[in-house]
């Protein structure tokens, strides 16, 4: 957050001494003149200097406070009494200045195959991105060795768009290969690696992000300490060979690694939680790590997508306390935000998932609820009952949730990554 700045204001230099002609006349007139000198000086020291002073820091300071203030805040948007009609109305309106930055730490936004909204997103707001992900690629066995799918879900014309723009361009890869062969064979990790490294150069990206943690973790690998070196030790080795090569867009700039982890689920840390030793180990080799502060609650624990409390306890686990000492970490971190949300069925089977903001608003606009703040989560929600009766829970960001979240994020000093912006409303964009 921005420290207040302390203005002084220098003291006006002496003014000159009066000449006169005689020593007879200073002495008649001493009296006079020294009041009127006390009474000038007081006149330019408390209130002159310090009306020009006023008038020069509203000069200053007033445009640019105006600059930060975002368009939804002019519009008095960004609140907890806020209902459905509203958002109904305003959700597509966004600010004709589509490229000034208010969030100014890194933005990460994963854009997915599924869901074309996402590319005209990133296109329309490119300049308010720092790092674009298409979801596009999984590296998997193929008998004794590696493939590397995902080259057809690449959009050349959408690339070259984006490529006008300062934006990296770090496609999802997701280690999908046989954790155990992978790890304990130098052939196969060398195999994996060049594979990568050969579609970066190929296809002119900026590097990767790479998510195998999840996969590890679901084959439990982690618990052996072995394995869980091994897996570290890859990763590594990925980064180092990724640092070795320029961009090819940006000679000035090697290929980056980002890696996605997850919150460690509790403050005494198992094997397969990715931990504060974890990411000092790594730090060198990535240039970046997708933290993902979502999902909290699922179908058979209905409730907020992403506790404010939650969240901040999950940064001070990785990172401590938020200050000067954990910056050099902090900002390497991308704080999970999702733009979706989720409709929990609150019945005895349960049940439910993910929504989008098209059916956000159409369950909006079908159902006309009330909308709920809960102050705990810091999150939305509202209650429906279907055509069978059956009662459902809908929590989705909401414009002052996300806001909140931003608030929390630069008081670490971390960058965001968006769980994905093709299923956000169009005026989030201008919380960016």
């Amino acid at each position: 957050m921005a420290k207040r700045r302390d203005r002084r204001v220098a003291p006006s230099p002496g003014r000159p001494k009066s000449r006169v002609e005689s020593a007879a006349r200073l002495d008649q007139f001493s009296d006079s003149a020294s009041d009127r000198k006390l009474i000038t000086i007081f006149v330019i020291f408390f209130i002159v200097i310090p009306t020009v002073s006023v008038l020069l820091y509203c000069t200053k300071y007033s445009t640019r406070a105006s600059r930060s203030v975002t368009h939804v805040h002019q519009r008095g948007l960004v609140k907890t009494d806020v209902n459905y009609q509203e958002i109904l109305t305003e959700n597509s309106k966004v600010s004709e200045n589509a490229s000034h930055r208010h969030y100014t730490y890194p933005v990460l936004a994963y854009i997915t195959p599924w869901n074309s909204k996402g590319y005209e997103m990133a296109k329309m707001f490119n300049s308010k991105l720092t790092h674009l992900s298409p979801v596009w690629y999984d590296l998997k066995s193929q008998g004794t060795s590696l493939i590397l799918e995902g080259r057809h879900n690449a959009d050349a014309g959408w690339l070259l768009e984006l490529r006008k723009g300062d934006a990296l361009v770090l496609p999802r890869v997701v280690l999908e290969a046989f954790p155990k062969e992978l790890l304990r064979k130098k052939k196969l990790r060398d195999k994996a690696i060049d594979l990568i490294l050969t579609e970066c150069k190929e296809m002119e990206y900026d590097g990767i992000v790479l998510e195998s943690w999840s996969r590890w973790t679901a084959y439990g690998i982690l618990h052996d300490p072995e394995l869980r070196n091994m897996a570290l030790e890859f990763i590594k080795q990925l980064g180092n060979v990724l640092h070795s090569v320029n961009s090819v867009r940006n000679r000035k700039q090697h290929l980056q690694l980002v890696y996605v982890i997850g919150p460690p689920h509790s403050e005494k840390f198992q094997p397969h939680d990715f931990g504060p030793v974890d990411l000092q180990s790594l730090s060198d080799a990535v240039d970046g790590f997708s933290l993902m502060t979502y999902d909290f609650s699922g179908p058979h624990n209905p409730g907020p997508n992403a506790p404010l409390k939650w969240i901040s306890f999950t940064l001070q686990l990785l990172l401590g306390s938020p200050g000067i000492s954990t910056r050099s970490l902090a900002r390497k971190i991308f704080l999970g935000i999702n733009f979706y949300g989720n409709d929990f069925v609150l019945s005895e089977a349960l049940g439910g998932g993910a929504i989008t903001g098209r059916e956000y608003l159409n369950l909006l606009g079908k159902h006309k609820p009330a909308l709920q703040w809960e102050k705990n989560s810091g999150e939305h929600f509202f209650f429906f009952s279907d055509e069978n009766h059956v009662k459902h829970a809908v929590f989705y960001p909401s414009l002052i949730s996300i806001s909140m979240r931003l608030e929390e994020a630069k008081l670490w000093g971390t960058g965001i990554a968006i769980w994905e912006i093709g299923q956000g409303l169009d005026y989030f964009f201008d919380l960016l």
